[in-house]
């Protein structure tokens, strides 16, 4: 073998020994920039929502419960009075029973879809909670004492957002 060909097959063997070191490394930097993603979501939820913990869980549980078709699941999750609009006539809720009763008048299949879409670290935050999807849910920090010492993330709003009417 002539050196040329030599270095060459040098090249080549230490090229492919690097690959899975580079991948390696690549995978960190990839791993690093998701994890501090994921903290500054996490940090922005606890400010604007409340317990990050607490919006993943809930976010979990209103996937796992509507795809049983779980209306009182569902009901559990949320905070009354609540106010949704299905696209078509706005109506209040005033507790869980009534919630199961029109179950399928408010989760209807564009909310059902926004819900199953969303991932949590995908969420949209802001001053007015965690919004699932385009707006059809949003998961909001309430307060349950005059000092807000005690509080509970719960969904506040639900509302289709591809039907509504003006």
């Amino acid at each position: 073998m002539t050196i040329r060909t030599q270095l060459t097959s040098l090249i080549l063997i230490a090229g492919t020994l690097l690959q899975p070191t580079l991948t390696a490394a690549q995978t960190s930097t990839n791993t690093q920039t998701g994890a501090a993603t994921l903290t500054a979501l996490d940090k922005s939820i606890d400010l604007s929502v409340g317990d990050h913990v607490k919006v993943q869980q809930l976010l979990t549980q209103l996937q796992q419960a509507v795809a049983k078709h779980n209306a009182p699941a569902v009901a559990a999750l949320v905070h009354y009075p609540i106010k949704v609009n299905p696209g078509k006539h706005p109506f209040t809720i005033k507790n869980e029973k009534a919630f199961v009763k029109d179950y399928d008048r408010i989760i209807t299949h564009d909310i059902q879809d926004a819900i199953f879409k969303q991932k949590y670290e995908n969420l949209f935050v802001n001053s007015q909670g965690a919004m699932i999807g385009d707006g059809e849910v949003w998961i909001t920090g309430f307060c349950r004492d005059k000092s807000c010492k005690q509080s509970d993330v719960k969904i506040g709003t639900i509302e289709d957002t591809k039907n509504l009417k003006p």
